[in-house]
């Protein structure tokens, strides 16, 4: 068959960062951050997150090709912020949201348990 091996998309490879930042040589404050081995389900939630955000102009994702396991984040900001910065917030605050999800989700569990 023709098609990668299913485990390359999600090991990262050695030698190759999981994140990388490329900032925008025409727009100020706009950047570009690549993500390896990623798809639409953190392309999607991180660029819904960035939109909470009031310093962020822009915020947007692809996936270059179905079979480059990567997508490109987009974002732009205002002068009060910078994309690193935004990008950094976001994934804080996702971390923080997910850990009260987890949380939450293994109290009602053992509440229920206990029921049986």
């Amino acid at each position: 068959m023709n098609a990668p091996d299913r485990y390359e998309r999600f090991v990262v490879p050695e030698g190759t960062k999981k994140v990388s930042y490329e900032r925008d040589t025409k727009i100020i404050n706009a950047a570009t951050f690549t993500i390896e081995r990623e798809d639409h389900t953190i392309g999607n939630i991180l660029r819904m997150q960035l939109h909470r955000d009031e310093n962020v102009l822009f915020a947007g994702y692809k996936l270059p090709h179905p079979l480059q396991y990567k997508i490109l984040v987009r974002i732009h900001t205002t002068s009060q912020s910078s994309p690193m910065q935004a990008y950094n917030q976001a994934i804080n605050d996702l971390d923080k949201e997910l850990d009260h999800l987890k949380n939450t989700f293994e109290n009602e569990v053992a509440k229920h348990a206990r029921d049986f």
